[in-house]
């Protein structure tokens, strides 16, 4: 797709020469189409909001094709920028930092995919009562399904490289992209907490099997936790704030490296539970309680459909900023080809593994146990232990650092350009993730599933939709760059805040309400039709969004 000055366009209505045409009647007709086109591409330059039609159907197929793995990169500085509104993190990428290639992209997603939340998330389908291949079908319909917005909003930031709370300057305005930034940045905070209690369960039970085990009563102002638990968590804490002082290259650095690692060690895992069930059938026994007899049965789609929400919540967040890895892509080939091959194969894999390792524990245990840091720990002998719960630290800072670190820190530097730079944001955001107490919420599945993530989706899902429907369908893919970093362009709205895309937001959140509101207080009862909506709260609020985003900016 071209991108062309109003200076070229000018020159296009004029001969070898630079002679205006208008000799004749048919040269007026052709001046006329031109100048007509001229200032339609002008219009899409600065951020115009009418799509621009293809003259044929062979130039659609053509830009179809760029789109998906042709399509120039667009990235420039921008002109006058304004001083508060970038800094160094903030620019768009430069040609010689887009170091990631496909590999890369996929690597990041290898470090991603093969974390205990998602082990967790995958284990706990077969604690809610599903087969092995019931588990497996739900994850890989979910991760398909967010494949699609994880992909189309990666492309703004190859395009022009700049990070998600830039891009979201275009949907929601200069100052209201702040707003996005921080909602999607609290749910990152509430992740890296997570993300840390378990590095640091896996911290102290790497040390009791060293050492030996602690003997610590519960801590009542802690939530019930022992001071030892707490104490290692503080310590991993630690540990990946080191890393992150490092910066953005360091992620990468760490995600390519231990891609291979955690790949053999989940491997090993995987045999080791088919050593000990004694073979592959009795590994996968576990059967549906859904079925005839079952303790479930014919509950399967009660089940099922919260289950494909929460799993689409699980990457929800990521698909908001992928465009903050994306935008140091080599090219939208790049991008969209190690995305493929990251996220739905390799989550489809090592579900796979959770969910086998979660069935073999009732023949290996004698009960369902879809905590990984628990199984590890009762595997028998000392090395296999040590080098597993290894894994499992290095598991969860290779996902911690990539996915829930990056969105809130450029969001806190998006706040405050000139005050914070990514550093500081990811310092901030460590500290926020120790204000949330995860233990807390992990302290049940159905509140790991059924209220966080299905209760943030339903606020997630809506943003996607308007951030997809406002760059595909209404700009056609075409930013204006200089817009994004003034107050007085065209994404400035009213006072810096677009107004409409709050009001598609809310519109998208409030049918998931009430049945969240049931969930985290469950003496309110609401009608089931509410509930059942809240089941598929992000279907819900992106496809509302989108309609609603349409209807109110259509000119």
């Amino acid at each position: 797709m071209m991108n062309l000055s109003a200076a070229n366009l000018t020159s296009r209505t004029r001969d070898g020469s630079g002679r205006a045409k208008g000799a004749s009647s048919c040269g007026h007709r052709a001046n006329a189409r031109l100048t007509l086109r001229g200032k339609r591409q002008i219009n899409r330059v600065e951020g115009g909001r009418r799509l621009v039609k293809s003259s044929s159907s062979s130039s659609s197929s053509s830009s179809a094709s760029e789109f998906w793995l042709t399509e120039p990169l667009a990235a420039r500085q921008p002109v006058n920028p304004d001083p508060s509104l970038i800094n160094e993190d903030f620019k768009p990428t430069e040609e010689s930092k887009r170091t990631f290639a496909a590999s890369d992209v996929a690597a990041l997603w290898i470090g991603l995919v093969i974390s205990v939340p998602a082990y967790y998330l995958a284990g706990s389908l077969v604690e809610l009562g599903m087969s092995w291949w019931q588990g497996i079908l739900t994850v890989f319909v979910s991760n398909a399904i967010v494949l699609v917005p994880m992909i189309l909003n990666a492309h703004s930031g190859t395009k022009y490289g700049v990070p998600f709370p830039v891009l979201t300057r275009a949907a929601f305005g200069v100052r209201g992209a702040t707003i996005v930034g921080v909602l999607r940045g609290l749910v990152a905070c509430v992740w890296f907490g997570i993300q840390t209690w378990v590095g640091g369960t896996s911290l102290l039970t790497l040390y009791e099997a060293l050492v030996g085990p602690f003997s610590a009563a519960p801590i009542a102002f802690l939530g019930g936790i022992t001071m030892p638990q707490f104490s290692f968590f503080m310590i991993f804490w630690l540990i990946q704030v080191l890393v992150l002082i490092k910066g953005i290259e360091s992620i990468r650095i760490v995600e390519k490296y231990s891609a291979p690692i955690l790949i053999g060690l989940s491997t090993a895992l995987l045999i080791w539970a088919f050593w000990r069930a004694n073979g592959i059938g009795p590994m996968l026994s576990a059967t549906s309680q859904f079925g005839p007899g079952g303790a479930k049965e014919g509950q399967f789609m009660k089940v099922f459909l919260p289950s494909v929400t929460a799993n689409v919540g699980f990457w929800s967040t990521l698909s908001l900023n992928i465009p903050d890895f994306t935008r140091y892509a080599k090219s939208q080939k790049a991008q969209l080809t190690g995305q493929a091959i990251g996220l739905p194969v390799f989550m489809a894999l090592f579900s796979f593994l959770g969910v086998a390792v979660t069935s073999a524990t009732t023949v290996i245990f004698g009960q369902v146990i879809s905590d990984p840091v628990e199984v590890v720990s009762r595997i028998q002998g000392l090395t296999p232990t040590v080098l597993s719960l290894i894994g499992l630290m290095l598991a969860t800072i290779s996902t911690n650092i990539a996915a829930n670190v990056v969105a809130p820190a450029n969001a806190l530097v998006n706040l405050a350009p000139r005050k914070v730079s990514f550093t500081k944001g990811a310092f901030i955001t460590a500290l926020l993730g120790i204000v949330t107490q995860p233990w807390r919420l992990l302290s049940s599945t159905e509140g790991y599933i059924f209220t966080w993530l299905i209760g943030y989706s339903a606020l997630l899902g809506p943003i996607a939709g308007i951030i997809i429907a406002d760059y595909f369908l209404v700009r056609d893919r075409t930013l204006d760059i200089d817009a994004l970093y003034s107050t007085s362009g065209s994404y400035w709205y009213s006072n810096g805040y677009h107004f409409k895309a709050f009001l598609a937001m809310a519109i998208g959140v409030l049918p998931s309400l009430p049945g969240f509101i049931n969930m985290a207080i469950p003496s309110v009862a609401v009608p089931k039709f509410f509930q059942t909506l809240y089941s598929c709260a992000w279907f819900v609020g992106f496809g509302v969004s989108i309609f609603a985003y349409l209807a109110l900016t259509r000119e």
